[in-house]
């Protein structure tokens, strides 16, 4: 029994063979296509677990393919890119991407991704779990294993959109947007700054996880721990 079906919609031929090398011996059932409109037709027939999709593919870029899977359905989207400017990314999120990896990149790190995706996405139908991490919108109180997070109200404000959705991309005007609309002297550097201390809270009390991931040249997720987070 495999652990799941995985499309990979790459035209590199040497990548697409590592990807799919890998995902099969993690367990995965892996199909590729190296031509976009033949890989969004596979995607609509075989509906995989998770779709890792380059931007960039003949007969149908990468951002169209992306679009047509939001329409039909759910299936989580692993964005495959070598661009590195920030509007491409930000389209994709904005369109509904789960996650980005940049080229190059380490197979392994492709594989965690797809993991962490799949959790993710797969977390809805699991037996419930006491959350690591609490939020008190009312009182505007935060605790991580069970001991108090000792933020301010900017700070709590800012964690609550990243815990909205764990695992979600948000760039700094999106952070901006969501946490303080009514702002008009917040700078989106300051998130920058606000971050920086949530992250030295968080890691007095857990060191050994990164609960706020940095995406460069994106912005910041909130990461769940493999024993779940909310």
């Amino acid at each position: 029994m495999t652990r799941g079906a995985v499309l990979v919609i790459e035209d590199d031929p040497d990548i697409a063979s590592v990807l799919v090398d890998y995902l099969r011996r993690d367990g995965f059932q892996a199909t590729h296509s190296s031509d976009g409109r033949q890989g969004l037709a596979l995607a609509q027939r075989i509906r995989p677990d998770l779709v890792l999709l380059d931007v960039m593919l003949p007969g149908l870029d990468g951002m169209e393919i992306l679009k047509a899977i939001r329409r039909d359905g759910e299936t989580p989207v692993i964005m495959i890119t070598a661009r590195v400017e920030e509007v491409d990314r930000l389209l994709g999120l904005a369109m509904g991407a789960d996650d980005y990896v940049c080229k190059p990149f380490s197979p392994r790190e492709v594989l965690a991704r797809v993991n962490a995706v799949l959790r993710r996405t797969r977390a809805g139908g699991a037996p419930p779990r006491t959350p690591l991490l609490l939020l008190d919108p009312a009182r505007r109180q935060a605790t991580l294993r069970g001991q108090p997070l000792e933020l301010t109200r900017t700070e709590f404000e800012l964690l609550q959109v990243l815990a909205k959705q764990p695992g979600r991309i948000y760039s700094r005007a999106q952070l901006l947007e969501l946490a303080w609309p009514d702002s008009l002297d917040t700078s989106e550097r300051a998130i920058d700054s606000h971050v920086k201390n949530l992250r030295k809270k968080f890691a007095a009390v857990d060191p050994a996880h990164e609960w706020i991931r940095a995406v460069y040249g994106v912005g910041f997720a909130l990461e769940s721990a493999e024993d779940g987070a909310a």
